[in-house]
């Protein structure tokens, strides 16, 4: 009758290789964050009266509104446009993210949340 499951006297060279194929997705993982990181992302809303763009780190590194855009009787349209590039921006990040480290984390029942 043929064992199953276990480790005692079972593959330990089949756990080697894993322990390999980890680190190395490991490390692919992280050169993946790191180019992620660097990349920017740039939106606009309000036919470009507002551009907001950000870091693959989430950070908002530009803001850009057009003079023509800021009527100070209208405070909250700008309010909103600012708003949506930015959460335009925030998207663009999170697909990117997802194409970037989607494939590598497909077959970890479901990925990685981010």
């Amino acid at each position: 009758m043929s064992r199953r499951g276990g480790f005692p006297g079972g593959m330990p060279g089949n756990m080697t290789n894993l322990m390999k194929q980890a680190q190395k997705m490991q490390r692919q993982m992280e050169q993946s964050q790191k180019e992620l990181a660097e990349k920017e992302f740039t939106a606009a809303a309000g036919g470009g009266a507002v551009e907001i763009t950000v870091s693959g780190s989430r950070e908002i590194t530009k803001v850009h509104i057009d003079p023509e855009a800021v009527d100070p009787d209208d405070v909250e349209m700008l309010e909103d446009l600012i708003m949506a590039a930015a959460n335009e921006a925030m998207k663009q990040v999170d697909e990117e993210t997802q194409k970037a480290l989607g494939g590598m984390t497909g077959g970890l029942g479901g990925g990685l949340p981010f």
